[in-house]
């Protein structure tokens, strides 16, 4: 069971990520699965829409010629069994004949069955025909009445019908019946089809559609009128070409020909196509932006937990710091205070312990309190000009007696730096840069305890260097040795300790002077800290005999 909670506790944030992950990958699959869905009823609704518009538009083509026949035909039986046609312009006249090219009655009673008159609305009155074609497709369409007539049929009721035998003259025939339900006469009218083409589709085809389309989506479609041989005979715009998504013939007049619809940029499984791209696109790009936000969220709080526990490992390894100098001076003062130094050497030489370890801690809680400063913003530096050889000599002479029971031996190169220029630093800044390199190269030596410092010049710009030949720095790690808290994770991690802070102030002290630090390692070969600082000012009075080599150890401590 503690095994399960230290994994837990471990991999906290992880199981959150997946938790949130999991739900979300669901809920984008069901999606995925309602678009899809969604999608296709899109297309079967999209294209129910343009059949039931085309519906609308042919039921609204049928009730005009029915109204208008209705209205024009439905003649008194009088005017054929009391031999009157030519009485039947009065009426004519009154009922009127829209969307007629010509009115007729044609009599099956009598004496004059068979007489044909046309009703000329010119006059007004009905006169004998002279369109020989017409008179010639009046008779045709008439003809199954006439021999109806002729055997006396009795009909019980009657309906009007439609020949269209002749595409140039459309027939709409209304039987009419005397009081005894026998079949006296034929009313009827020859359609217009000019006045189709230009009054009766425009009218019914814009009327019926705000009931199916937005003002937006008129501009997109396209309807045409062709006739059996599938030529155009009218359309609403310029592309009537190419195929119709939807198709619907007219049921009543002109059922040769069909009406077609279709749009003009894109058709209705492209347009599901595109909604679904458009749906699915937004889903996954939410999806990404709440996975993206997981992830910040998941590597945020990563690095707060990971930056907890080396503030964590901060305060332990700074607490071992702190307490092996103060140990170190407590002993001293100790065998002091006993009377342990007979000699005045070894009283010099506690004293020299006391002042080394004393140092150490200085640097210690200096590194600590310009770490805080400068994390609050408030670290400060006095620029003068200085001789950097003198701050390198003065920072090395510091490390003596430290060095002198470790076996540590660290040579300063000096011999191609020749007569430095005066560089415009902190002098207490960049010996406390090269003290905490120093340390580091020290601290992680391992059994070679040889460290060289090199003092030289590159263009406008003074190097140190500090080389040693340690376990090395491996590549991914070189590029965070310059965080904050940040230790090499190596072997030697638990045995080494340390604050974290010395690299990290080293950087910031090189940036706040306007050069730079390198690190050039290989792991197992030892590595090599640069620091290159700005020459900005000429040396007042370059010194007579500069050293070109020099060598600090503890055996020459006291030359």
């Amino acid at each position: 069971m503690p095994a399960i909670t230290a994994y837990f506790r471990r991999h906290v944030l992880w199981i959150g990520f997946l938790a949130a992950l999991v739900p979300l990958v669901v809920l984008l699959s069901l999606q995925y699965g309602w678009l899809i869905s969604l999608e296709k009823t899109s297309v079967l609704a999209h294209q129910a829409t343009l059949n039931n518009y085309l519906e609308a538009v042919a039921s609204e083509v049928q009730y005009f010629y029915q109204s208008a026949a209705e209205r024009t035909l439905n003649v008194p039986s009088n005017f054929f069994t009391q031999h009157h046609l030519d009485k039947a312009a009065y009426y004519f006249e009154k009922k009127g004949a829209q969307g007629s090219k010509h009115v007729f009655l044609l009599s099956l009673t009598g004496e004059e069955q068979g007489k044909l008159l046309f009703y000329d609305p010119a006059i007004p009155s009905m006169e004998m025909p002279t369109d020989a074609q017409a008179m010639r497709a009046v008779y045709v369409a008439a003809a199954p009445w006439m021999v109806m007539s002729k055997k006396e049929v009795t009909l019980a009721s009657v309906a009007m019908t439609a020949d269209e035998r002749d595409p140039d003259n459309r027939i709409i025939m209304n039987p009419i019946t005397d009081e005894q339900s026998r079949l006296v006469g034929i009313a009827g009218m020859i359609v217009d089809v000019k006045f189709f083409r230009e009054a009766v589709l425009p009218k019914a085809i814009k009327k019926s559609l705000p009931a199916f389309f937005s003002e937006g989506e008129w501009k997109n479609l396209t309807v045409s009128v062709r006739d059996a041989r599938g030529d155009v005979k009218f359309s609403t715009g310029q592309c009537a070409d190419g195929p119709a998504e939807a198709k619907k013939s007219f049921p009543f007049i002109f059922a040769d020909w069909h009406l077609g619809l279709r749009t003009t940029h894109i058709n209705p499984r492209e347009w599901a196509e595109a909604n679904f791209a458009l749906n699915m696109g937004m889903s996954v790009l939410l999806g990404v932006v709440l996975l993206g936000g997981m992830a910040l969220a998941l590597r945020a709080a990563s690095r707060e937990m990971k930056l907890s526990q080396m503030k964590s490992d901060f305060v332990s390894n700074v607490s071992h710091e702190l307490r092996t100098p103060l140990a170190s001076i407590r002993v001293f003062g100790e065998f002091l205070k006993l009377g342990r130094a007979s000699s005045p050497e070894k009283v010099m030489e506690y004293g020299e312990y006391i002042e080394t370890e004393s140092r150490r801690l200085t640097r210690l809680i200096n590194n600590i309190l310009d770490f805080a400063k400068i994390e609050s913003g408030r670290k400060t530096y006095e620029f003068r000009p200085a001789d950097v050889r003198e701050v390198v000599e003065e920072t090395l002479r510091t490390f003596e007696v430290r060095l002198r029971d470790s076996g540590f031996v660290i040579h300063l190169d000096a011999a191609s730096a020749g007569a430095l220029p005066a560089a415009m630093i902190d002098a207490d800044a960049i010996g406390q840069a090269l003290s905490n390199l120093l340390d580091n190269a020290v601290k992680y030596s391992g059994d070679v305890k040889e460290i060289v410092v090199r003092l030289g010049r590159e263009g406008n710009w003074i190097l140190i260097s500090v080389t040693d030949d340690g376990i090395g720095i491996s590549k991914p790690e070189q590029k965070k040795i310059f965080e904050r808290f940040h230790r090499v994770g190596t072997g030697l991690v638990h045995d080494v300790k340390g604050s974290g802070l010395g690299l990290s102030i080293v950087s910031h002290i090189v940036s706040a002077h306007r050069g730079s630090v390198t690190v050039e390692s290989e792991p197992g070969n030892g590595s090599t800290f640069s620091i290159r600082l700005p020459a900005d000012a000429p040396m007042p009075s370059p010194p007579a005999a500069p050293e070109t080599a020099g060598s600090f150890s503890a055996e020459d401590s006291h030359a």
